[in-house]
């Protein structure tokens, strides 16, 4: 049997709907104006959370990455992009009174326990950890200890080392999302058949962090017992930014709601059955029976 969740007032689990996130990460472009827009954009198509990420710089990063050059619209190096891509207490304050008047959840995947920590102070719903953060113990743990759900993306991982991180966890109030962590993932390498093999390995809620360009196969998770999907979202693809191209827009994001809700529906119950409607069907066009 497996565990359920609840993350604000969302029960997560089998015979609950999926729980949809709009990951805006860092596709605000460090514009909390642009950020607003694409909660807007969640709220609309009907999405349950958006997830922000959140880093330290300069614990996330070393000095020789930092200092490395890049031609972007903060600056010259990869540092001056880190540092103008993240939002600080005056844009988080605005991004939770907003979503509060949306009515929409809101959380991050926090890189260090500094992020964390100043996360915390916002009282989110849960706590999503990164795939990038699967090994990182002292990560692991220090966002356990503050006593929220999580949900752990497992992308770029053997089973061995996600094996690790459930024992690390516990997999009490733990959701684990199936991913493939490359922007934007070949559809040939998003093995959504992990998902049904996961659900039975941990018996904890299951889900798919998509990276593809399209929505089929997101939608697909579904089928196979995802019950949380998780997309990037964006005004437009086009616009500057490394997570753009991987990301929904705001057509895109409105199907996969829509389809995510529809594969719901036409899933049943399992229990092989004439309904009423096909009973004039068989009056009209069956010769034979009982």
């Amino acid at each position: 049997m497996m565990n359920s969740i609840t993350i604000g007032k969302r029960k997560i689990g089998d015979g609950y709907p999926c729980f949809i996130i709009a990951e805006i990460g860092i596709n605000h472009n460090g514009d909390v104006n642009i950020a607003k827009k694409l909660i807007d954009v969640a709220a609309f198509a009907g999405c349950d959370a958006v997830k922000f990420q959140k880093r330290t710089v300069d614990v996330v990063y070393s000095a020789e990455e930092l200092a490395k050059p890049r031609e972007n619209p903060f600056g010259k190096t990869n540092g001056d992009l880190k540092y103008g891509l993240e939002f600080g207490l005056k844009e988080y304050k605005e991004i939770d009174k907003y979503c509060k008047t949306k009515k929409i959840m809101w959380f991050a995947s926090c890189w260090d326990e500094g992020s964390v920590d100043f996360i915390d102070q916002f009282n989110v719903p849960c706590y999503k950890i990164a795939s990038a953060s699967l090994t990182d113990d002292g990560l692991l743990k220090h966002t356990r200890a503050k006593g929220k759900p999580l949900i752990l993306s497992c992308g770029m991982s053997t089973i061995k080392q996600v094996d690790h991180a459930v024992k690390v966890l516990g997999k009490k109030d733990l959701a684990i999302l199936h991913t493939c962590s490359t922007y934007p993932s070949d559809y040939k390498e998003l093995n959504l058949k992990v998902i049904p093999a996961i659900r039975e390995r941990y018996k904890v809620p299951v889900g798919y962090s998509g990276h593809e360009t399209g929505i089929p196969s997101s939608s697909a998770a579904v089928a196979l017992g995802a019950c949380v999907v998780e997309r990037h979202i964006t005004l437009e693809r086009s616009m500057w930014g490394s997570d753009q191209a991987a990301s929904l827009g705001p057509s895109g994001l409105i199907k996969l709601v829509r389809d995510i809700r529809l594969v719901e529906m036409s899933l049943g119950d399992g229990v092989k059955q004439v309904y009423e409607s096909e009973k004039p069907i068989i009056i009209k066009l069956r010769r034979k029976g009982q």
